[in-house]
């Protein structure tokens, strides 16, 4: 997605340990525009998948899951806790993650009331990296007896690998902008959008 590859160029900044700072516009400021242009992609690319149901993790996913969601008729978004809260109910999926980011583990918790079999869900993330994230989040789907028909992905660190196996794993994977490289001295280099199609 051009927009998306631009903003990275112009506001993105590439930190050490591989991290890729882009909170001017995606996971600390939001740019709300540009998240409305990246759910209308999502909803061409997803079209005909029948999805009645999106799943993000807290907290970064939830704004892109939002405004994705008013592109497949305002389904409801649903979003992984990480922390357990008074007001988490009793009966929940869980499953565990590791974030690069973040580099710890931690749980990912969803409340079994809000995902049935019935249900065809589409991931929305901001980041993939290692494809910990989505792997967590599809063993939910999988303990809910759902169906996960695809991956909807803002930016994806090509570079890392998780990507591409979960296209090996035959998971319908989208990323809106894939980066093949990064250095502070180089820049970024983005994979071009052609190897980005799924097919």
């Amino acid at each position: 997605m051009e927009l998306l590859e631009k903003r990275i160029r112009n506001d993105g900044t590439v930190k050490d340990g591989g991290i890729l700072k882009v909170d001017a516009f995606l996971n600390h400021q939001l740019d709300i525009a540009l998240f409305e242009e990246m759910g209308r992609e999502f909803a061409r690319r997803f079209a005909g998948e029948g999805v009645n149901k999106i799943l993000t993790i807290e907290t970064s996913g939830i704004a892109i899951a939002a405004l994705t969601s008013k592109y497949f008729d305002y389904c409801p978004v649903v979003f992984g806790k990480k922390t357990v809260s008074l007001n988490l109910d009793d009966e929940i999926y869980f499953s565990d993650v590791y974030s690069y980011t973040k580099q710890q583990s931690y749980k990912i918790m969803v409340s079994k009331k809000y995902l049935c079999p019935e249900d065809r869900i589409l991931i929305i993330d901001d980041f993939l990296a290692n494809g910990k994230a989505v792997e967590s989040l599809e063993a939910i789907i999988k303990q809910a007896g759902a169906t996960l028909v695809g991956v909807g992905i803002a930016i994806e660190k090509g570079f890392q690998g998780g990507g591409d196996a979960l296209r090996e794993q035959g998971v319908h994977l989208e990323s809106l902008a894939i980066v093949d490289s990064m250095t502070a001295e180089n820049g970024i280099s983005f994979r071009s959008q052609g190897e980005n199609l799924h097919e």
